[in-house]
Parts: structure tokens; C-alpha cells; sequence
């Protein structure tokens, strides 16, 4: 009984020490792995024609959601406000004499390949996205030559001036042209879990009333950044 008794912790104590043992490899594969993974950005465009307003704000909500997620990310937030971005050279067709175009300067920023994530914000205006969102996203339609934004995580974050003021439309309107760049759509995470970052702009040029909104643009911007980080890990190996 007393050979059993021995025999028995025994072979209890060497199982023990394999289940740690494996136990410790998994940790340590996990912090290999998370360690492999280089710097990634993340990149908030804020397509309002007004300059440091509530989409900017909502922006960088969620980019500094992003950023909380992982010492990895970098964030960076391009506002299109006073930029000058022709949507008809989209078409094919030539710049005037003597005008200046400034699309051509984001394509580099946008194609780097540490850019693993790009938030679009956008006003709502009746009902869909401002004339300089949708001039930048037909002048991505340069990317599609070479599907240069394929596999970057894509997030949507738009501000109305109502509670349900057209934001969730907006954000599918954004969505279709993402997809045809074959990006990663994300919604804004839970427990929120919609098809994106909806905010309230009540009036006053003030989005930090609305609660909601707020916990959209962070659930948003965590989300994107959780994904870009997946997906990173994932090439790596």
C-alpha cells in the first residue's frame, strides 16, 4: 500500500510539473509572439470642413482609446478642413491651371504599411456624409490599383446634430466605399456593439454630454486598435 501510495504522488507530482511546464512555454510563446509585433499606427481622418470641431473631438476619443490598448500603437489625426481635395480628378480628369491639389500627399501616409488602422470621421449632412468626405474617398479610388489599404482595419465615426440625426446611415454610406478597398470593417465593440461611433453634437459644438456617444467613439477606437493588433500577430507568424 505504501509502494501505491508513493507511486501515485509520484506520478501526481511529475504531471503537475508537465502542466506548468506547459503552462510556462504558453506564457512565455504568447509574450514571444506579442513581442515580434512592431509598431503599428493608427489613423483618424476628420473629413468636416470646420477645422478642431466635434468630429476632430470624437476622433481623437477614439484614437486615444486606441492608443490605451497596447504601448505598441501610435495614433496620428489628419483633419481635411482647409486642405484642397478635387473629388472630379477621381473621374480622370486633369487639374485646372494653376490649381493645387493636396490628396497626393496623403497617399504615402495612407499606404504605409505600419498604418494597420484608419478611422473616417465625418458631420452628418442630410442624412449621409459632407462633400469632403466623399471627394476623399473617391480620390482613394487611386489605392485600388494596387489594393494598397487591402487588410487595414477600418472604423466610422459620425457626428450629428441629433440624437438619431442620419449617423448609423452615414457610417454604412463610409462603409461601402471601405470595402471596396477590401479593408476590415469593424463596428464599435461592446457593449455598445453597433455599426459604429454614433455622437450627438447638441448645439454647442460640445459632444462630451452625450455618454453614449462618447462610450462609441472609445468602444470604436479600442476595437479597431484589438483587430489592427490581431491581424499584425497574425502576418508575423
Amino acid at each position: 500500500m505504501s509502494d501505491k501510495l508513493t507511486r501515485r504522488n509520484l506520478l501526481a507530482a511529475v504531471g503537475a510539473a508537465a502542466t506548468i511546464g506547459a503552462a510556462a512555454n504558453t506564457v512565455g510563446t504568447s509574450q514571444e509572439q506579442k513581442a515580434q509585433v512592431d509598431k503599428i499606427r493608427i489613423i483618424g481622418i476628420a473629413c468636416s470642413p470646420r477645422k478642431g470641431k466635434t468630429t476632430a473631438a470624437a476622433l481623437q476619443i477614439c484614437l486615444k482609446a486606441a492608443a490605451d490598448v497596447d504601448p505598441r500603437i501610435e495614433t496620428e489625426l489628419i483633419e481635411l478642413a482647409g486642405m484642397k481635395i478635387d473629388g472630379s480628378l477621381a473621374a480622370g480628369l486633369p487639374l485646372a491651371p494653376g490649381q493645387e491639389d493636396d490628396f497626393e500627399k496623403l497617399v504615402p501616409k495612407l499606404a504605409d504599411p505600419k498604418v494597420a488602422g484608419i478611422i473616417i470621421g465625418t458631420p452628418v449632412y442630410f442624412g449621409n456624409m459632407t462633400y469632403l468626405c466623399k471627394a476623399f474617398l473617391d480620390r482613394c479610388m487611386t489605392f485600388r490599383k494596387t489594393f494598397a489599404l487591402s487588410g487595414k482595419v477600418g472604423g466610422v465615426v459620425a457626428v450629428g446634430a441629433a440624437r438619431n440625426g442620419g449617423q448609423e446611415l452615414t457610417i454604412r454610406s463610409v462603409h461601402t466605399s471601405l470595402l471596396c478597398q477590401e479593408m476590415v470593417i469593424v463596428g464599435d465593440g461592446k457593449p455598445t456593439g453597433h455599426t459604429g461611433a454614433t455622437v450627438w453634437n447638441n448645439g454647442k459644438d460640445d459632444i462630451t454630454t452625450d455618454e453614449f456617444g462618447m462610450s462609441t467613439a472609445r468602444n470604436l477606437g479600442r476595437r479597431v486598435a484589438e483587430i489592427a493588433l490581431r491581424l499584425a500577430s497574425d502576418i508575423k507568424q
